[in-house]
């Protein structure tokens, strides 16, 4: 049913929520009862001087009972559908109810927005939780403490006598381990209980390089006016450990390298016409198609328009590089899913691989990505090249449908739900939806 006849039900539903009796409401809008009866099940259209003394009587703009809900709910509203296939909700009358019932249309899409937040939360933890080195590392060391002062306390527990001399040694022992204990413990809850800006700072230098480059929105304005590397890394280097200093100089230089190649200027006029398609790009401004995509992933919002992810990763499979989207979250830690192009691109190397996929357990909304791997370092004589994967995320717009079967991946195998999966490491903490 089409926004603009659904009128009517606004109308009745908003008399009804002022406990406004149909008669009296017919009676002050100088009509019968029985055709605004009509109206209010829509039955008979109403505009002009009629729906503005309507609205006049109600107490409410005229655009309110002729809008409707707003875009951004009715949007909201069948992305909370698309999440339950198989709850068989009413999509053609989606913005009736949205128009009838604004409030509890409002509390379900805030819902299903808490539920999505609430999934990501869950999904940095568990990766934090299985391959953070930190907290390994801290519980390794609470775990050891915990044998010794247990090993010293059985022996103090047995029967016997203990020389006095050993045995101040034992007692001494146990008090030096329980305070490393205790010391080891708090820092454990402090780590745990900071955010995620204080854990990327205490964390590995990748993490450090990974935090820098967030705060920075992956675009460094002064490299894109050739300036020196060193200015910048004066400005986003500052507090980062000599290990990461290094990994962000590797990484500036390489940002100045294609900024030079491929200026912002000539990357935002194909843009606009041709699109965000890597291969399209690289073929119209003859650049190799994972600088295209590196480039793509370094443009602001004003330029790009919609958001651009991008993944690299070398021979390990290893990230180097992550920049996720909202709809398909990268790990911050240990290996992604070895469904993901990016990993079989490392099998067809030079080839652009092109897919549409969907996270498990996310939105389902569909993403296109594409893919390629090349080599690193120029070529050697008698030398197998050491090749590097890029691969570029791009949200599908809801106008345009798949250009295949789009096939679902999970971000980790131990946050996956995938069943019966060939590529699967170790068991999942999620049932199979």
């Amino acid at each position: 049913m089409h926004k603009d006849t659904l009128t009517g039900s606004r109308i009745r539903e908003r008399r009804i929520a002022q406990g406004v009796r149909q008669a009296e409401l017919a009676r002050i809008a100088g009509i019968s009862a029985s055709y605004l009866n009509l109206i209010e099940h829509n039955r008979r259209r109403i505009g002009g001087k009629l729906l503005l003394d309507i609205a006049e009587a109600l107490g409410v703009e005229p655009t309110h009972l002729t809008e409707g809900a707003g875009a951004a709910l009715i949007a909201g509203l069948r992305e909370a559908a698309s999440d339950l296939p198989d709850a068989g909700a009413e999509l053609d009358r989606t913005d009736e109810f949205a128009g009838r019932f604004p409030g509890w249309a409002a509390a379900l899409v805030a819902t299903r927005a808490r539920v999505a937040q609430l999934e990501r939360s869950v999904e940095v933890l568990t990766d934090r939780m299985t391959h953070d080195p930190q907290l390994a590392a801290s519980l390794h060391e609470m775990l050891s403490t915990v044998t010794a002062i247990r090993s010293a306390a059985s022996i103090l527990a047995e029967p016997g006598d203990i020389d006095p001399d050993w045995q101040s040694r034992f007692h001494r022992n146990i008090y030096e381990d329980s305070a490393r204990l205790a010391e080891t413990s708090r820092g454990l809850v402090t780590y745990l209980e900071a955010d995620n800006a204080q854990a990327t700072e205490t964390g590995t230098p990748q993490e450090e390089l990974d935090g820098a480059l967030e705060k920075a929105e992956h675009h460094i304005p002064e490299l894109e006016q050739e300036a020196d590397v060193a200015q910048v890394m004066t400005r986003l280097g500052r507090g980062l450990s000599s290990a990461a200093q290094s990994l962000l100089r590797s990484w500036l230089e390489r940002y100045a390298a294609d900024a030079k190649a491929l200026p912002i200027n000539e990357l935002a006029t194909a843009l606009t016409a041709h699109g965000a398609d890597a291969l399209v790009l690289s073929v119209a401004l003859d650049q190799p198609p994972t600088r295209v995509m590196r480039r793509l992933a370094a443009m602001p919002a004003e330029v790009l328009g919609d958001p651009v992810g991008l993944a690299i990763c070398d021979a390990s499979g290893v990230l180097s590089y992550r920049k996720p989207l909202p709809d398909f979250p990268m790990p911050r830690f240990g290996a992604a899913c070895p469904l993901w192009p990016l990993y079989k691109a490392l099998n067809r190397p030079y080839a652009v691989l092109s897919a549409d996929l969907v996270q498990l357990g996310r939105s389902g909304a569909t993403v296109r990505v594409e893919a390629q791997a090349t080599p690193v370092g120029p070529p050697k004589a008698n030398a197998d090249p050491m090749f590097e994967a890029h691969m570029l995320v791009r949200p599908l717009p809801v106008s345009r449908e798949p250009a295949g079967s789009s096939e679902d991946v999970g971000i980790t195998c131990r946050i996956c739900p995938r069943a019966n999966c060939i590529g699967r490491r170790e068991p999942s903490i999620l049932s199979a939806q």
